[in-house]
């Protein structure tokens, strides 16, 4: 049945946006031309709506307790939010902007509502209207340089349908949606780059799925299947017939940088325009003392130092294009520890090539400790240092050294799936089978290793595998730096977070308490084996501690201990 204009439907539009963007997330990484062909459009977006969904989600089970739901307002605050701090690349950043234009929207016409005594609330069609609109506009302020034929124009062109639209709620969404579907359609000849490519805009497309989905939580109905085809994909990965890399702009900047930035507004136009010296691509969203910076520069050190000077960068981001996919990493760039290398250097003894393997699995860890358990397990093992996370052409490198016919990779960590899907398509076309697990943490990466098995056929144990890591929710204990918001509420410098699935969960006092309230919730929906591994800054007592809080309360679930090392935190959590 048709939604009203409240939280409920806020969550919905989640649930269904992060659904089409999944479906059509390799299909939009396929088109993604502009302004650079790095081919993770599509991630980006659905990276940053997973961000807004979570987020929502949050808010919804931080009501539950109460009995109450959110309103509109706060589930609209925590989708913008979560969209702002999980934005990532251009097209992500973009879409970070529009929800935050929308929320202000219709923020705006709540506070206008409540203060009018016995008004009657706004019209909930011509709120929508009035949030696309805003949308559009603030997504325009937020670009440093707009160019039509892209996301913009699209967004635009959906605010300008749904004001023409003169029907109610459902009516309003679904031609904002068959608005956005029309000005994609003409991007083709709107910008050269997309032209010469023969595709849509990628962004353009990705916001396309998303208002879809938002038509399609207000009315109810079954979300609507694909678009057709505007045009052949071009394969990520792939070379024009000269042999050049298509991703590299000639001329273009070199790195994309992107951060958090917690700052005043007043620094925001001098960081704009220092920014916008350095390079290209300048988008900065947010407000209320949190922005997120994107930009694309040939000196990263600069655009990084920009933000210090404005306020506090944190979860930098620094992505090198084109290169990094083929570069050869220096011998000391990065650790590679690799249980089977000396058989991989070269000519054997007789001078000959030596022999491909039949299997390998090539897994990235961070830890020494962990790197060193994944090599006894047989893994090729691209060890990770600290703030410096390997480029795709590392990873590459890992992958021949494995010198397998077939590779299985675990990245074991989100911000390493750009980096990891770019280097398994070098290898395959170098003739190597690979089959990306999409591994978000470490223990998802040893629950997969433990069920590896080289003598099943490959599609089978990348089955097994897959489903091993699937079943293993994950957790990490972390200590604040700074005082800061969270999902779990406001947390100062010095309290212990504990992390599920990524997000903050818990806000506790230390270490041992915070993680059995971590565990608790964790098994509160099942589990047979609980995997600890211990940092080397963790307490000697605490896999004890919290081994013995499982015994007592689970009676039924075992636990493994591991020694992380260095370079992890205090603890990380699987349940399987």
């Amino acid at each position: 049945m048709p939604h009203t204009l409240d939280a409920s439907a806020v969550r919905a539009w989640c649930r269904l946006a992060l659904q089409a963007l999944g479906r059509a997330r390799e299909e939009i990484d396929a088109i993604n031309v502009y302004p650079v062909a790095d081919g993770d459009t599509g991630t980006n977006l659905y990276l940053t709506m997973e961000s807004a969904a979570q987020s929502v989600e949050a808010v919804f089970d931080g009501h539950a307790a109460s009995g109450h739901a959110p309103d509109l307002a706060q589930a609209f605050r925590a989708l913008s939010h979560g969209a702002l701090i999980g934005a990532r690349g251009n097209s992500g950043t973009i879409l970070a902007q529009l929800l935050r234009g929308m929320t202000e929207a219709l923020t705006d016409d709540a506070a206008g509502a409540a203060g009018a005594g016995d008004r009657d609330p706004a019209d909930p069609a011509e709120s929508l209207r009035r949030a696309l609109r805003r949308a559009a506009g603030s997504a325009y302020l937020a670009v440093a340089h707009p160019v039509e034929g892209t996301m913009l124009t699209v967004a635009t062109e959906a605010a300008t349908a749904a004001e023409r639209d003169g029907g109610g709620l459902v009516s309003v969404a679904r031609a904002a949606h068959q608005g956005a579907r029309v000005a994609l359609s003409a991007t083709t000849g709107q910008l050269a780059a997309l032209g010469r490519a023969g595709v849509v805009d990628a962004g353009g497309r990705g916001l396309v799925a998303v208002l879809g989905a938002l038509a399609d939580a207000l009315s109810g109905e079954v979300p609507m299947g694909p678009l057709a085809d505007h045009a052949a994909p071009v394969p990520y990965g792939c070379r024009d017939e000269d042999g050049s890399d298509p991703h590299v702009v000639p001329g273009g900047p070199s790195f994309e940088v992107v951060y958090l930035l917690e700052a005043a507004d007043t620094a925001l136009p001098a960081l704009r325009a220092r920014l916008d010296a350095l390079g290209d691509s300048l988008v900065v969203v947010g407000g209320d003392g949190l922005w997120n910076v994107h930009v694309h520069v040939d000196d990263a050190g600069s655009a990084i130092e920009a933000g210090i000077e404005a306020g506090r960068p944190y979860r930098i981001r620094v992505t090198h294009f084109g290169d990094q996919a083929r570069q050869r990493p220096d011998a000391d760039t990065h650790v590679v520890l690799d249980p089977v290398s000396r058989h991989h250097e070269g000519a054997d003894d007789g001078g000959r090539p030596p022999e491909r393997v039949r299997r390998a699995v090539v897994a990235v860890i961070r830890g020494d400790g962990l790197a060193e358990l994944c090599a006894r397990a047989g893994a090729t093992v691209v060890a990770v240092r600290p703030g410096d996370p390997p480029a795709s052409g590392e990873i590459a490198a890992a992958i021949r050294r494995a010198n397998a016919r077939e590779v299985v990779l675990l990245p074991n960590d989100v911000e390493l799936r750009h980096a990891a899907g770019a280097a398994a398509d070098r290898a395959r076309g170098d003739g190597v089978r690979v089959a990306l697990i999409p591994t978000r943490s470490a223990v998802q990466g040893i629950a997969a290793l433990a069920v590896h098995e080289p003598a099943r056929r490959f599609d089978e144990d990348v089955v097994a595998m897959t489903s091993a890591a699937g079943a293993t929710r994950y957790a990490e204990l972390a200590v604040a730096e700074h005082r800061s918001w969270t999902m779990a509420g406001i947390c100062q410098a010095g309290d212990v977070l504990g992390l599920i699935d990524g997000d903050v969960a818990v806000i506790g006092g230390n270490l041992v308490e915070t993680g059995t309230i971590v565990l608790d919730r964790m098994l509160a929906a099942g589990g047979e084996l609980v995997t600890l591994v211990l940092g080397a800054t963790a307490p000697p007592d605490l896999a004890d501690r919290i081994q013995a809080h499982v015994q007592s309360g689970h009676l039924a679930v075992d636990t493994v201990v591991y020694e992380g090392g260095h370079q992890t935190c205090p603890l990380l959590i699987g349940v399987e």
